[in-house]
């Protein structure tokens, strides 16, 4: 019975992971237009606000078939918390498009290796999560009274100086709905970068310790290549001597 519900599970995964790939890259169109063209006539963004809630509650009937399929309803949840966050939390919502990224890694699945693989998830990651950030940050502080992200390029600078930890300080949220946006940043942004550098640093390790293994190789060789010359010039040498016995 478990292992029939696991499969119902997987098959449903994989069938649908695409139109749900396609529908976090939606939402995060329709999220972001709006807000970044305030003068977008009043049919699209009421457009936009509709699509809006079709595909949260999309991903929600999703949630709900995953969690009936689930072989243990009480571990899917634990192990689905985010995606029961993001459902929960308007604030989180956004992040719903951090989805996207998995296609980066299926794009390159036949093409890359796993560390190839992850990385371009990764990469693809940061991007999103610095973008979203970036919307969100200037939907929340853009009308605020003391706000100093006013534009998108404000907010886009501000988002890549808190992802690479830098925090330069010249723009800042000052609402409540903006700085809970930078403390997701900061946290999803350490846990991106860090990955990366993990990821380097694997690579660097690895090709050091080939390097290393090949030099401890190079003697043995040499060794080998000395002792087939000598046999080759013994050889040679009773083939001389041979010819003149003849003669």
């Amino acid at each position: 019975m478990v292992s029939s519900t696991s499969e119902r599970s997987a098959t449903y995964e994989r069938r649908t992971s695409w139109l749900l790939t396609a529908a976090a890259v939606l939402f995060l169109v329709v999220y972001a237009w709006p807000i970044l063209q305030p003068d977008l006539p009043t049919g699209w963004v009421h457009a936009c606000s509709v699509a809006n809630v079709t595909i949260w509650t999309t991903f929600g009937v999703d949630y709900l078939v995953r969690l009936a399929l689930a072989p243990s309803k009480p571990r899917f949840v634990r192990d689905h918390i985010p995606d029961l966050l993001v459902l929960a939390l308007p604030l989180l919502r956004p992040l719903r498009a951090l989805r996207a990224a998995t296609a980066l890694a299926r794009l390159g699945r036949a093409s890359m290796g796993f560390r190839g693989q992850t990385t371009a998830y990764v990469v693809g990651a940061v991007g999103l999560l610095g973008f979203v950030s970036a919307v969100a940050v200037l939907d929340a502080e853009r009308g605020a009274a003391n706000a100093n992200i006013k534009s998108f390029g404000d907010a886009a600078w501000w988002a890549v100086t808190t992802i690479t930890t830098v925090g330069y300080g010249d723009h800042f949220p000052t609402t409540v709905q903006g700085k809970w946006v930078g403390v997701g940043l900061m946290v999803g942004g350490i846990a991106l970068v860090g990955t990366i550098t993990a990821a380097l640093a694997s690579w660097f390790v690895e090709h050091v310790g080939a390097a290393e293994r090949a030099g401890a190789q190079a003697p043995d060789q040499l060794a080998a290549l000395t002792a087939e010359l000598a046999a080759l010039r013994t050889q040679l040498n009773n083939a001389q001597a041979g010819d003149r016995t003849d003669r």
